[in-house]
């Protein structure tokens, strides 16, 4: 998806309240990875619309009507000039770590830490590589080696990277999460290398660039556009995919 459709104001209101389907909200997604300042001011907004809720639901359960008053008329206020004041704040520092995210993937800085836990999705794209392998190994599995990314992404609403010419598709699954359908395909590299691309949606909004993860199981790389994130997984640890993985985030857009 190279040519992007304008997005409108009314577009990312209904975004925000999550009154569009899943194609829409694709369309949105991927033109806020395109412009990462208005990403950062939706961000912002999402966050005080979710404390809001928060607040509200807080104070229905407490039972007190001075405080669920309160609480509807700071939630009817979000277009007053005050509340519009802290929303610019927020935007401002979000957008701050917008530029610095821009500026660290187009430097090609990768992060290595293997100290810090993975997120819960990289855990579920390690079992999904394991599980392929297992399904590699049995004559009662069969192997589905067609890559429709067209497909994937009318029946998903998951726009998967598009791979390079000289990688083999060994198998492609779909798995079950918590916030829909994930994608796993299983590909072997020219050094013979067998690697899983994983993609699917962890339950939040964010802008990632490329990270490189050292486990003690596994070697992975990940990223995250809007509300899908995307990883790569091999059996080998210390392997390094950052390199691929910028390949796979570019051939994205």
């Amino acid at each position: 998806m190279t040519d992007l459709e304008p997005v409108q104001t009314t577009d990312l209101d209904s975004y925000i309240d999550n009154q569009l389907d899943p194609a829409g909200r694709l369309r949105v997604e991927n033109w806020l990875a395109k412009n990462p300042d208005v990403a950062a001011q939706v961000m912002a907004d999402l966050s005080v619309r979710s404390t809001l809720k928060l607040a509200m639901s807080a104070t229905d359960a407490s039972g007190r009507p001075e405080t669920r008053e309160a609480a509807r008329r700071l939630s009817a206020g979000l277009a007053t000039a005050r509340t519009l004041h802290v929303l610019r704040k927020v935007a401002a520092v979000a957008l701050l770590f917008s530029v610095g995210w821009f500026a660290h993937s187009s430097m090609g800085i990768k992060e290595v830490n293997a100290s810090v836990q993975p997120p819960a999705f990289v855990e579920e794209a390690v079992r999904a590589h394991h599980t392929s392998r297992v399904r590699a190994a049995m004559q009662s599995q069969p192997e589905v080696k067609t890559y429709d990314r067209d497909e994937i992404r009318a029946a998903t609403a998951i726009t998967m990277p598009e791979l390079p010419t000289d990688w083999k598709v060994v198998d492609v699954q779909i798995f079950p999460s918590d916030f829909g359908p994930s994608v796993e395909a299983s590909v072997r590299t020219p050094d013979g290398s067998n690697i899983s691309v994983f993609a699917g949606r962890p339950g939040y909004f964010a802008v990632e660039p490329v990270k490189d993860l050292n486990l003690s199981n596994a070697g992975a790389a990940w990223w995250q556009v809007g509300e899908v994130a995307y990883a790569l997984v091999s059996s080998t640890p210390n392997i390094g995919l950052a390199d691929e993985a910028e390949t796979l985030k570019h051939s994205l857009y």
